[in-house]
């Protein structure tokens, strides 16, 4: 049966996971990508970095975004939610202080859930080359949809 999910059903899921698929629209196509992320419960923000590329100058353009997280143990017991939100890069020591709170958030999350203490970003995001600059962005989360299915 699928059935809807309640509103902390829906943050339990955004919360205790760390990668998404981030769509957004570029020259009126749409695109998805993976990306790690992290959920700021306290703000009602999601927290992501990127090198700059397609996603982030397509972002810049239209800062309207989705994000879906999916957890699935087996074709009949699933749960997936989609965030509607806008996408705001962050600058200077702000960006900075947003990318630490990601960096140790991620890192919690998976020592609870993996059990593995990681030292460096680059062991569980993506990873950004030494010279180059991060662009630190923010999802102000508007809308949480959620569904289940539990056979």
């Amino acid at each position: 049966m699928i059935s809807t999910l309640e509103l902390k059903q829906k943050q339990f899921i955004l919360k205790n996971n760390y990668i998404g698929y981030l769509a957004y629209i570029y020259k009126n196509e749409p695109f998805i990508a993976p990306i790690t992320y992290f959920f700021d419960e306290q703000k009602n923000h999601i927290i992501c970095y990127s090198a700059n590329g397609h996603k982030i100058n397509a972002l810049r353009k239209n800062n309207a975004t989705s994000l879906c997280v999916t957890t699935i143990d087996t074709v009949t017991d699933w749960k997936s939610i989609l965030v509607q939100g806008t996408f705001k890069q962050h600058f200077g020591s702000e960006a900075k202080a947003l990318l630490h709170e990601f960096s140790l958030g991620i890192k919690d999350l998976i020592l609870k859930k993996e059990n593995r203490d990681l030292d460096f970003i680059n062991q569980f995001s993506s990873k950004i080359y030494k010279d180059e600059i991060p662009v630190v962005f923010t999802i102000k989360i508007e809308e949480i949809s959620g569904r289940k299915r539990k056979f």
